[in-house]
């Protein structure tokens, strides 16, 4: 009898550690490189998942940036240990990444695990994570375009309208000089993200190529090729000469300008709409919005700049279970509310019109601009905004960045950086399936 007693109590038990096995929740692995405050919301969001069902375990871990998230990715894979999602900035080639080994396209998951708000995802704001079929290659939950912010407490003591940012480079020069002769700002003008800024950008903001052909988006008999013209020599010519006028004082490819203009060093910032939440986090700053300025002797009116950012890439080599994990957790930040939410308190862009519409009318009201900001980025449709391909982007980036700073440096002049960047960039962005142009030499006289 005790025998038996012994027996059931061991079945008993053993029964009891397998429900409890089967019960624990799978756990789906998420790495990013966001901002300290952004970083922050991610997290909410993933407690928030956490809390409303046990069947998922999302786990967050950042990364202070791309290149420490590389290594540790390097590393992962050599280990065969891979997070399930991880963030990875937009390098114009969504394609190519997509055809990576360690990488699962997220249209092949959304034919397993289909996402309920996937039919509301609006093609402005995703479409730079779409291959030519339309598929979504990756999680858009990072767009963000470029913006200008300007402090309306500095634009006050200038003298200037709050409420009257400026349309064109040119209204922001005279802007620039009232603040910093009226208002004794060191930095009236600074900028990150300066190659996405005031290059690539720059292009769909006057309605012209960033790439020729066609930005690179179609099949062509021609070999891609930065299209730098009058008008970014007429660009980086001004900025030139505004550096030397201690107007624009502040220019990096990084976020540094981002915390000069929330410490009130700087009165005007053109950086990501991702900040937006930082900023209105800040104690004490207010501020205002507007697009990115435009010149009116190129375009009649500005066109809408390309978006661009980060996405969640699923990656490859997980369980059933682990993929069915991951794609609830998409589903959940997919929400209409979840999405609103992620939108309001960090500035990237809604991905859904659901999300734009659920979004509060009191947060726009916050700051001035803001709202029609994002209204035009919902209708945009220019056909040179739509965005470019470009292989190898992260070189071609990076080449860029550097003759920029060469410019502004005075080492370099403008139209010869220009050039510089051009030739150096071009085999990088070749396509081995287009024919090289042959070279036509003159014959000497």
């Amino acid at each position: 009898m005790f025998y038996i007693k012994r027996i059931s109590t061991f079945l008993g038990a053993a029964l009891f550690a397998a429900c409890t096995a089967q019960a624990a929740p799978v756990e789906v692995e998420v790495w990013l490189t966001l901002s300290p405050y952004n970083q922050n919301e991610f997290e909410k969001l993933a407690k928030q998942f956490n809390n409303e069902q046990s069947d998922t375990k999302v786990i967050v871990k950042g990364f202070p940036n791309r290149a420490a998230l590389r290594a540790a990715g390097q590393k992962a894979i050599a280990e065969n240990r891979k997070p399930n999602l991880v963030q990875i900035e937009d390098d114009r080639s969504p394609e190519l990444t997509a055809l990576h080994k360690e990488i699962t396209p997220l249209h092949e998951l959304l034919k397993q695990y289909p996402i309920a708000d996937l039919s509301w995802f609006l093609p402005q704001t995703t479409g730079f994570m779409r291959n030519s079929k339309q598929q979504l290659l990756a999680f858009p939950f990072m767009a963000e375009i470029p913006l200008m912010f300007y402090n309306i407490d500095g634009y006050k003591k200038s003298g200037l309208d709050a409420n009257k940012p400026p349309a064109t480079w040119i209204e922001l020069q005279g802007h620039l000089i009232e603040l910093r002769d009226k208002a004794d700002y060191t930095c009236p003008y600074g900028t990150s993200q300066q190659v996405n800024i005031h290059l690539e950008n720059l292009a769909p903001i006057n309605d012209v190529l960033f790439v020729t052909p066609n930005n690179g988006l179609d099949a062509a008999k021609q070999q891609p090729e930065l299209n730098f013209d009058s008008v970014f020599m007429r660009h980086l010519s001004i900025m030139v000469s505004w550096k030397r006028s201690d107007l624009f004082t502040q220019h990096t490819n990084g976020d540094e300008a981002d915390e000069m203009f929330a410490k009130n060093k700087c009165a005007v910032v053109t950086t990501g709409s991702g900040v937006l939440g930082q900023f209105l986090d800040t104690r004490g700053l207010k501020f205002g919005v507007a697009p990115l300025p435009y010149y009116q002797q190129v375009s009649e009116k500005p066109g809408t700049p390309f978006i661009g950012g980060s996405a969640l890439w699923a990656t490859s080599g997980h369980s059933k279970d682990e993929n069915k994990a991951t794609m609830s957790f998409l589903a959940y930040l997919s929400k209409p509310v979840v999405a609103a939410a992620w939108h309001q308190k960090t500035g990237f862009l809604p991905m859904t019109d659901a999300a734009f519409r659920t979004a509060d009318v009191a947060f726009y009201d916050k700051v001035p601009g803001a709202r029609n900001v994002i209204a035009s980025m919902k209708n945009g449709n220019q056909k040179n905004s739509r965005g470019f391909r470009i292989k190898n982007y992260q070189r071609v980036e990076a080449i860029m960045s550097r003759e920029f700073d060469a410019a502004l440096s005075g080492t370099t002049p403008p139209v010869q950086a220009l050039n510089i960047a051009i030739s150096e960039s071009k085999p990088l962005m070749q396509d081995p399936a287009v024919p090289a142009k042959p070279q036509t030499t003159s014959k000497k006289k």
